[in-house]
């Protein structure tokens, strides 16, 4: 909780605390006296700190006491003496649950800090709006007809003043962010409020003449702000990084003239899709998702030679590039590493698409992978043959397990061939799919729900962090590289399975 919602839970423990107070007089004063620095605490949160849906009742108690308060004050000493022992039983559990409802919302919703950077220099960052004059817009409706993207760049800066960015500024697609986990629409109205820590249009940073370029794809459904925490560490660390909204695949994104579309690419798929039908219709996104990549990469190639303004004109190392993706956005990293312009890519949890129509990837490539994605490559790599009822518990046929296999195998096999160039394997024990993204600091209920797994979202991003950097200095700048060796005391949670069996 921030300064004010804090002294503001405090104010209404203190008007619970005055209804046990067992002399009238001196329980109306205190009374009196909470309920009027808790209306007075409300006023200034609203004003400094912003409404937030979680803080509901304590906006209210305080209010609600201070108006009983005043309306005591009018009446006869013994009308307030009659009903004053039954409304006090129902207003001491009036607040009693709100106070603990609060406490529950706060603590599944929380305003929450995002990691510090670990590297020595400040971050700054900028948002562009591109649009690829060369494509059509397929999912959808377009301003112009053609693709259309926002970027959002984040790069070594210098000191910055001022405030630090908010994690999503566009708080018009936060109804829509909720909708995408099934939750009321007011649900996530305060991550507004969550701040990182990079500084808006700050100058780049002169501690190096250029800076390598990391490209980064989000998932299906997810968002540029999902991946703001890798971003900005690995800006930190001297490198310029720009995470894409691939429109139409986001869960929102919101246009400078503020359009916004959201997610529509999840109406090709269908319930009743074999596994086949499926497999295409995922091929043929990820060739558009990839062709995202490539053009973002060429408008970069536009701001180093100064035809895009930028502030960045010069500073960028294109003979290092790296890409990096999650979920389908790993995989979309993996297909666009055969750019040759891009030297090197991680997959943070992705399964790969375009599987039969590539030759082996000839660069270094780490596949970093959730515990439950290991297991799932784990059954295919022994061989694992389902009963009927395993079969019927998770809901599908034969056929589609023995194609799933087969993708699973040709997978499998794409790993062990980046493994000659400098490819690796690994997983990170107790994760599931969205701890490699910033939803694991949203709510602690979604380790509750699965969603995210049992390891504690800061232990999980510094192991992410730490290996995602290690792998990019390794190849980007031809330094460290020491977590690529092996095992690392220090990081038991992460496990090697290269080279695969």
């Amino acid at each position: 909780m921030r300064l004010f919602e804090m002294l503001l839970f405090m104010a209404c423990m203190g008007l619970l605390a005055s209804l046990f107070v067992s002399n009238p007089r001196i329980r109306s004063c205190a009374l009196l006296w909470n309920s009027g620095a808790g209306s007075t605490v409300v006023v200034i949160q609203l004003f400094v700190e912003g409404y937030r849906i979680q803080l509901v009742f304590l906006y209210g108690l305080p209010v609600l006491m201070l108006l009983l308060s005043l309306f005591n004050l009018l009446r006869t000493q013994t009308a307030v003496r009659r009903e004053s022992r039954i409304r006090r039983v129902w207003v001491r559990l009036l607040l009693v649950f709100g106070l603990i409802a609060t406490a529950g919302l706060n603590y599944a919703f929380p305003v929450f800090r995002l990691p510090a950077p670990t590297g020595k220099l400040s971050v700054g960052t900028q948002v562009f709006h591109l649009t690829d004059l060369n494509r059509e817009e397929t999912f959808g409706e377009s301003g112009s007809g053609k693709r259309e993207l926002m970027i959002q760049v984040w790069y070594p800066a210098e000191s910055g003043n001022g405030k630090s960015a908010s994690l999503i500024p566009d708080s018009a697609i936060l109804p829509y962010m909720a909708e995408n986990y099934g939750l009321p629409g007011f649900t996530f109205h305060h991550l507004k409020y969550v701040s990182g820590h990079a500084y808006p249009a700050a100058k780049v940073s002169s501690a190096q003449t250029s800076y390598p370029l990391i490209l980064a794809s989000p998932g299906f459904g997810s968002s540029r702000f999902l991946h703001t925490s890798q971003a900005e560490n690995l800006a930190s660390h001297g490198y310029i990084v720009a995470v894409i909204d691939h429109t139409y695949n986001t869960f929102a994104t919101e246009f400078p003239d503020g359009r916004i579309t959201t997610a529509a690419t999840n109406d090709l798929f269908s319930p009743d899709d074999d596994y086949r039908t499926g497999t295409r219709i995922r091929d043929k996104l990820g060739e558009v998702l990839t062709a995202d990549v490539a053009f973002v990469l060429d408008q970069f190639e536009l701001i180093q030679s100064g035809q895009l303004p930028s502030g960045m004109q010069g500073r960028i190392d294109l003979k290092h590039v790296g890409v990096f993706g999650h979920s389908i956005g790993g995989a979309t990293a993996y297909n666009a590493a055969y750019d040759p312009r891009i030297t090197a890519g991680i997959d943070l949890d992705g399964g790969l698409y375009r599987l039969r129509d590539r030759e082996r990837l000839r660069k270094p490539f780490l596949f970093l992978n959730s515990e439950s994605y290991y297991h799932t490559l784990q059954t295919v790599m022994d061989n694992r043959v389902y009963t009927d009822e395993e079969l019927q518990q998770m809901g599908k046929t034969r056929e589609w397990m023995e194609q799933e296999r087969e993708d699973k195998k040709r997978e499998l096999e794409r790993m062990r061939e980046s493994v000659p160039a400098g490819g690796e394997f690994l997983y990170i024990e107790h994760t599931e799919h969205l701890n490699f993204t910033d939803v694991q600091y949203i709510s602690p209920v979604f380790k509750l729900l699965g969603i995210t797994g049992e390891l504690a979202p800061e232990r999980a991003s510094s192991l992410i962090n730490a290996y995602m950097l290690d792998f990019f200095d390794l190849y980007l700048k031809n330094k460290a590289g020491a977590l690529m060796k092996g095992p690392a005391s220090r990081f038991p949670e992460v496990k090697f399975v290269t080279p695969l069996q």
